[in-house]
C-alpha cells in the first residue's frame, strides 16, 4: 500500500495543491524553494489560488443577494487580507488592530463591522471615529457608545449582536443559545429596540452569529431558518428601517478522520427559498454571511524539517524544528477534548511503497508538543519536510510563539 493510500484510510485526500515529482507545490514552488526564499526551515505557506477557488465555490451556490464578508481573525496576515480585499464584499474585525488592517486594505467603512464582548472605550472611540459598524454586545456597551458619540459629536454606527435562543447544532464552537458572553439575549434585544430610536446612534441592523466549524448542511439550514424568522421579528420591532443583517457563518472545513468537505448546494437552495419567503420583511436589507476559516484554512500548510529520528521502546519518532508554539491548534490544545491528528504528509516524499508508523513531535520540552501521533507515512529521514494541511486559519496569531523562546515562524502567500 502506498503512503497516499495509507494516509487516506485516516484522512480524506488533500487535493487542493499541485504536486510535481512526488513533491508538494504551493504557488509553483517546492517546499525547499520556499524555505530558501524565506531563509527559514519553519514556515506557513498560503496558496492564493486556493483562497480564490474557495470564494468561487461559495459564490457558485450561495444566492447573489447575500454578501460575503471575511472574518480577519481567521488569518490576519497582511498579504492574505490584501488578496481577500478584491475577493469579498466586506471585512469583520475583532480588535482595533484588525480594524486598521481592514481600513488600510481599502475596504469602505460601511463594509467593516467590529465585534467582541470586551471592547474598551479606546477601541469604541477608534471605531466611532473611523465610522465602522460596531456590533453591540450588551446594553452596557451601548450606553458607553452613546456617551462617546455625544462627546465626539459623531453618530456611532451600530448593529445589535443577538444571542438567539437557538443554537447551531453540531458546530465545533457554539456561540449562541443559553447563557453566553456574546451578544444580547434576544428577549432583551426587543426591550432595547423600544428605546434605541431616542438614542444618538444609527442602528444599521443586527448580527446573529450562532457558531462555527460546522460540516452538516442540515444543521446550517435549520439555523438559517431560525435566523431569518428572528431577523424578520427584529426588523419589525425597529423604530426605523435598518439596512444590514449579518446572518453569521459557521461553514466548516475537514480536519480529522472521517470528515468530508461541506456540501453547500443544499445550503444555497435553502437560502434561495428563505429569500423568497421573507422578501416582504427583509426586502432592500443587505444580508451578509461572515466566514473566516472556510475561506483560508485549506489554502495553508505549516511546514517544518525533521532534525532527528529516534526509536524509543519500539516507537519511532520524527523530531522536528517546529511544533505547538507555532501551531497550537494542531497540537490539540486549542479546544479539542480528545487530541486528533490534522492531515499530515512528508512534503518531499508524498507517496512511497515503503511506509512506517511514526509519531511526529516538536522541539519543546513538553509532552504536549505533538504534530502527529502514530501516523503511517513514507519512510522519512533527517532533512525531510513535514507538512500539516488545513493550516491557513488560526495559525501563528493563535499560537504561543514566545513559549520557551524558540524562533518565530515565517509566513508567505504565493
Amino acid at each position: 500500500m502506498s503512503s497516499v493510500e495509507s494516509v487516506k484510510v485516516v484522512h480524506e485526500r488533500m487535493d487542493q495543491f499541485e504536486q510535481c515529482d512526488n513533491q508538494l507545490m504551493l504557488g509553483g514552488y517546492r517546499l525547499e524553494q520556499i524555505g530558501a526564499m524565506l531563509g527559514k526551515s519553519v514556515f506557513y505557506a498560503y496558496d492564493r489560488s486556493v483562497i480564490t477557488k474557495q470564494v468561487q465555490r461559495f459564490r457558485a451556490v450561495i444566492p447573489a443577494g447575500i454578501k460575503l464578508h471575511y472574518a480577519i481573525k481567521a488569518n490576519p496576515y497582511w498579504p492574505v487580507v490584501q488578496h481577500l480585499r478584491s475577493q469579498v464584499d466586506g471585512f469583520d474585525v475583532a480588535s482595533q488592530k484588525e480594524m486598521l488592517l481592514a481600513l488600510q486594505a481599502g475596504m469602505p467603512v460601511t463594509d467593516i463591522s467590529f465585534a467582541g464582548p470586551g471592547k474598551t472605550d479606546a477601541e469604541l472611540l477608534s471605531a466611532i471615529t473611523a465610522g465602522v459598524t460596531l456590533n453591540v454586545e450588551s446594553a452596557g456597551e451601548l450606553k458607553r457608545i452613546v456617551k462617546l458619540g455625544e462627546k465626539t459629536k459623531l453618530t456611532p454606527q451600530v448593529a445589535l449582536r443577538i444571542n438567539p435562543a437557538f443554537e447551531l447544532k453540531a458546530s465545533g464552537m457554539k456561540m449562541a443559545g443559553g447563557a453566553k458572553p456574546f451578544g444580547i439575549d434576544e428577549e432583551q434585544a426587543f426591550e432595547l429596540l423600544a428605546d434605541i430610536g431616542a438614542m444618538a446612534v444609527k442602528l444599521r441592523g443586527f448580527h446573529i452569529f450562532c457558531g462555527s466549524q460546522n460540516l452538516k448542511p442540515e444543521a446550517l439550514i435549520e439555523a438559517h431558518q431560525h435566523t431569518f424568522a428572528l431577523a424578520a421579528k427584529l426588523v419589525a420591532a425597529c423604530p426605523y428601517r435598518p439596512n444590514l443583517i449579518n446572518l453569521g457563518g459557521g461553514f466548516g472545513v475537514p480536519y480529522f478522520a472521517g470528515e468530508k468537505r461541506l456540501e453547500l448546494a443544499a445550503v444555497g437552495q435553502s437560502l434561495r427559498q428563505l429569500l423568497t419567503q421573507y422578501d416582504a420583511e427583509l426586502k432592500d436589507i443587505e444580508l451578509v454571511i461572515e466566514l473566516g476559516r472556510y475561506l483560508v484554512a485549506e489554502a495553508g500548510v505549516y511546514a517544518c524539517q525533521v532534525v532527528d529520528k529516534k526509536v524509543s521502546r519500539g516507537s519511532t519518532y520524527l523530531v522536528c524544528n517546529g511544533g505547538l508554539h507555532h501551531h497550537l491548534a494542531n497540537s490539540g490544545n486549542f479546544g479539542q477534548v480528545i487530541r486528533k491528528n490534522y492531515p499530515v504528509a512528508i512534503g518531499n516524499r508524498l507517496s512511497s511503497d515503503t511506509t512506517e508508523q511514526v509519531t511526529i513531535v516538536g522541539p519543546l520540552c513538553t509532552p504536549l508538543d505533538i504534530l502527529a501521533d502514530k501516523v503511517s507515512l513514507p519512510v522519512a529521514d533527517v532533512g525531510d519536510w513535514v507538512v500539516v494541511y488545513q493550516s491557513g486559519a488560526y495559525g501563528p496569531t493563535a499560537s504561543p510563539q514566545d513559549f520557551l523562546g524558540h524562533p518565530a515562524v515565517a509566513e508567505i502567500l504565493l
